[in-house]
């Protein structure tokens, strides 16, 4: 009988990972973007083979938006995508997005700063190495992940 509830608890904490993955797909995302920017393109193309219904919106003054969502300066990134409440600040990877999905945290968005060399839609190297940090309603941050090289 203890085996089969190992089992059984194996299977179900299993499903709970996937139940992350599935609420992602097909979560709607509008992605405000400069409209000759191929870097927000990539981005945006990478969240919806993702499985992200991925909307894109060209937008003149980038300010404006980031002004709307209360997106402190200092964490401010090329494009702002929303999601689920949530915003995307530059370029976050496919799986902190699917991770915020996941655990719905009590927090403003997620933020990548700058444009990182090699992030998702700046050329997508396994080598790069930067920070997304999530940020609270109040604006202070904190690390949220470590995106480091594989080795």
């Amino acid at each position: 009988m203890k085996r089969r509830q190992f089992l059984c608890s194996i299977v179900a904490a299993g499903s709970i990972s996937l139940l992350g993955v599935a609420r992602a797909a097909g979560e709607s995302m509008t992605v405000y973007k400069d409209p000759n920017c191929g870097c927000c393109h990539a981005w945006a193309e990478a969240m919806k083979n993702a499985g992200f219904s991925v909307r894109a919106e060209n937008v003149g003054d980038l300010n404006i938006i980031k002004e709307r969502f209360a997106v402190p300066a200092e964490m401010q990134g090329c494009h702002t995508a929303i999601v689920a409440g949530y915003y995307l600040e530059g370029h976050v990877p496919v799986d902190a997005a699917k991770r915020l999905m996941a655990e719905r945290p009590q927090i403003a968005g997620l933020a990548v700063a700058g444009m990182p060399e090699g992030s998702l839609g700046m050329g997508d190297d396994p080598k790069a190495s930067y920070d997304v940090y999530a940020v609270n309603k109040d604006g202070s941050s904190i690390l949220y992940q470590a995106v480091r090289p594989k080795t």
